[in-house]
């Protein structure tokens, strides 16, 4: 089994909140991590209808049973549960009682705000990062780890990528999509899904996409959402602060795991991704994407912006820290150009007024350079280099 960078945060924390909940994608590893953290928890998975029953009908009858806590997974299956955990955990009055997990990230964050206020830890485990997956797969290139993307299940099982999104997407659309958000029209929803698969790395246009999808803009609207509270997509919001009416203010859409979209876009294997246009959106968003999972396993909030200007300029992801900014630029080729460097040079010049931690290119190439501007790395260096040059300086 693949180590997880956040079990050690997930146990600190139990010794200090009588509840932790962990919260995440389907399949991204929450139960294994849970099981493994405590192995001597009692384990209850309310997939289970006789279990889900019980907990609904009698959920003081369903608690008593648990006197020492238990670890409850898929908990948004019986959300009003939470409520009853409450008096539990104030009754009896000891950290690290129970355990929850959950796939739906706004509707348990809801819940669990409201019932457990100061009582509860949350940290959110996505798939692998780079620093997690590569030591076990030091030899897949860039473009096969792109297809395979980041689920830990396809890695343990050896399963085929391809037929593995695809289940996992069938699965997600007739199960989560209706628990949130009864959606009628499921082709034209998968299609959406597509669509935005499509829109990797590109400022997002909600009315083109709903145009596009065969559906209203609030349509457009709520179907994100869904796909936002289901951690399939998030958006990268730009940054603006100290810039005046020229900056960009639309926000970016990636998805959570290179893998799904590139099932989405119909990329069966690496040599459909060499020659896929969207390769570099593909390479950016496993980067952005791997910075995120980076904050989240320190259990961090996540704040990521983007720059970009009316004219093009751009630097592809800004990492703040608590009196400066990291900028990092992401460029998929091989053999490092003058110009990798022009949105990061742009960028130092008109953001006089805030401090840089430091200016970095993350590429798919292999040689490390540091220039008197940036420092140049492989992507397969990054997490390390990152993990102690950057995120040590927020601390």
């Amino acid at each position: 089994m693949i180590p997880r960078t956040v079990a050690h945060k997930v146990k600190s924390l139990a010794t200090h909140y009588p509840v932790v909940m962990i919260t995440g994608p389907r399949q991204s590893g929450k139960t294994t991590l849970c099981r493994s953290v405590f192995p001597k928890k009692k384990y209850v998975l309310f997939e289970d209808p006789d279990t889900r029953e019980f907990a609904t009908t009698d959920p003081r009858g369903f608690l008593a049973q648990y006197p020492d806590g238990a670890i409850f997974d898929e908990i948004q299956r019986v959300p009003d549960i939470v409520s009853y955990l409450q008096g539990q955990v104030d009754r009896v009055k000891q950290n690290g009682q129970f355990i929850l997990t959950g796939s739906h990230n706004l509707l348990l964050s809801q819940t669990v705000s409201q019932s457990l206020a100061g009582r509860v830890a949350v940290i959110t485990l996505l798939p692998f990062s780079l620093a997690e997956l590569l030591p076990s797969v030091a030899s897949m290139s860039t473009d096969d780890l792109m297809v395979h993307g980041f689920y830990p299940r396809i890695y343990d099982e050896k399963l085929d990528p391809n037929n593995a999104m695809r289940f996992y997407f069938q699965t997600y659309v007739e199960r989560d999509v209706r628990d949130l958000l009864h959606v009628k029209d499921v082709v034209r929803f998968q299609t959406f899904v597509k669509l935005c698969a499509g829109r990797i790395g590109q400022l997002l246009n909600l009315s083109a996409l709903g145009n596009e999808a065969g559906v209203s803009h609030q349509t457009a609207r709520d179907w994100l959402s869904i796909l936002e509270i289901s951690f399939i997509v998030f958006r990268l919001q730009p940054y603006h602060n100290n810039f005046n009416k020229r900056v960009v203010k639309t926000p970016k859409l990636y998805f959570y795991d290179t893998g799904l979209a590139s099932y989405l876009l119909g990329i069966e294997n690496v040599r459909q991704m060499e020659r896929d246009p969207l390769r570099g959106n593909l390479f950016e968003n496993m980067i952005i994407a791997d910075i995120a999972k980076m904050q989240y396993n320190q259990v961090r909030d996540v704040s990521l912006s983007f720059f970009r200007d009316s004219k093009g300029n751009e630097v592809d992801l800004l990492v703040p820290g608590p009196h400066e900014l990291t900028a990092i630029e992401i460029k998929s080729g091989q053999t490092i150009v003058p110009d990798y460097f022009k949105g990061l040079h742009h960028f130092n010049a008109v953001a006089k007024r805030i401090h840089t931690a430091g200016t970095y290119v993350v590429y798919g190439g292999e040689e490390l350079q540091c220039r008197d501007f940036a420092s140049v790395i492989p992507f397969k260096q990054w997490p390390k280099i990152f993990q102690e040059q950057v995120a040590n300086k927020v601390e």
